[in-house]
């Protein structure tokens, strides 16, 4: 993950091309990306059904978009994420220093973990650096690659989904070039993606990041409540979750039904808020949401409600050029879905 904040430089030498895939528990997002000269172009994008297997949608991944490489992510419990304050030093003596102090912060063995770290400050208090450390288990990893491996799919870089976040929302509003006119990469803002099986919050604070977490609630655990209330089957319950247009009586039983368990994300979403808080002195100003849930019509006002904090949603495609061939009336439907796949193209 070296170089994960850099911003994109000058391609006038050549077009480059690079693809992220986001591979859920429920969907697979893939978003391919062309850099030239000073701007980035999505040449194509699809989203595909990831059950009962993913090896499918991966060969028709290979197929359709004939990546050399793909950029690929992990997030949940085989993952780990640490902000940790280090002695100041150079990157080589980071590297070295790992060796002995990343045990302290993985709560797995070190021979389990494929690990990497970046410095993100290297202006602290007391000759002190802020240094991101990631981990992935092994045997994650492994699984993985071997699926891919057997869809003719090669895995340039691997990321987190929770800096990939951080990444495609740096890119896309940079300061003085924010959703809301102002600069946002002033503020302390914090990215919430809600996925099928759990959602990625993070936080940063004047365009770094400080903090990442992964919560295991998710819009499965919204739709669930939704076939308990109605009687009805999953496929069902997701199609009202996402599109509750059958009176007004049926979306306050399903806007009633989801309360629970968003009560239940949003204590998690302020636990880790006044964790951060506790540590530093700035406070989350305005939280950005993404992931498949967020087409839930009300998510935003109940989520402002109950965390007393202004909730919206952000496209990861604002500063990238459609080209003709793309179907924007698609995309404008699924754009904020593709967070975490476009973050992955970018690097």
């Amino acid at each position: 993950m070296n170089n994960i904040f850099t911003k994109l430089k000058n391609f006038r030498e050549r077009e480059r091309f690079s693809v992220g895939i986001d591979i859920g528990s429920h969907t697979i997002k893939v978003a391919k990306l062309k850099f030239a000269q000073d701007q980035v172009e999505l040449c194509a994008f699809d989203l595909m059904d990831s059950r009962p297997d993913t090896l499918e949608p991966l060969k028709k991944i290979k197929q359709d978009f004939a990546p050399d490489l793909v950029n690929i992510s992990f997030s949940g419990s085989a993952t780990v994420v640490r902000y940790v304050n280090f002695l100041k030093m150079d990157i080589g003596e980071l590297n070295q220093a790992l060796k002995y102090e990343a045990q302290k912060h993985i709560p797995f063995s070190l021979a389990e973990v494929n690990m990497d770290a970046v410095i993100l400050k290297d202006d602290l208090a007391d000759n002190k650096m802020l240094v991101l450390l990631a981990a992935i288990k092994k045997d994650a990893l492994s699984q993985r690659l071997k699926v891919m491996d057997a869809a003719g799919l090669k895995a340039g870089l691997i990321d987190l989904d929770s800096i990939a976040l951080v990444n495609v929302f740096n890119f896309n509003h940079p300061k003085g070039n924010s959703p809301a006119g102002e600069s946002q990469n002033h503020k302390c803002i914090g990215l919430l993606n809600i996925g099928a099986s759990l959602s990625n919050i993070s936080i940063i604070d004047q365009g770094i990041p400080r903090f990442s977490r992964d919560i295991h609630i998710g819009g499965n655990n919204f739709t669930k409540k939704i076939m308990d209330v109605l009687n009805i089957d999953f496929k069902e319950a997701e199609s009202i979750k996402i599109n509750p247009a059958q009176g007004v009586d049926q979306r306050n039983k399903v806007k009633a039904s989801v309360e629970s368990v968003l009560g239940n994300l949003a204590a998690e979403i302020r636990t880790s808020f006044d964790y951060y808080e506790s540590q530093n002195t700035s406070s989350v100003a305005k939280i950005f949401l993404s992931g498949g849930s967020s087409r839930f019509g009300a998510l935003k006002e109940m989520l402002t409600t109950l965390l007393g904090i202004e909730v919206e949603c952000w496209d990861p495609f604002a500063q990238i050029i459609k080209t003709d061939k793309i179907d924007t009336e698609k995309l404008a439907g699924q754009a904020f879905e593709f967070n975490v796949a476009v973050g992955l193209a970018l690097r």
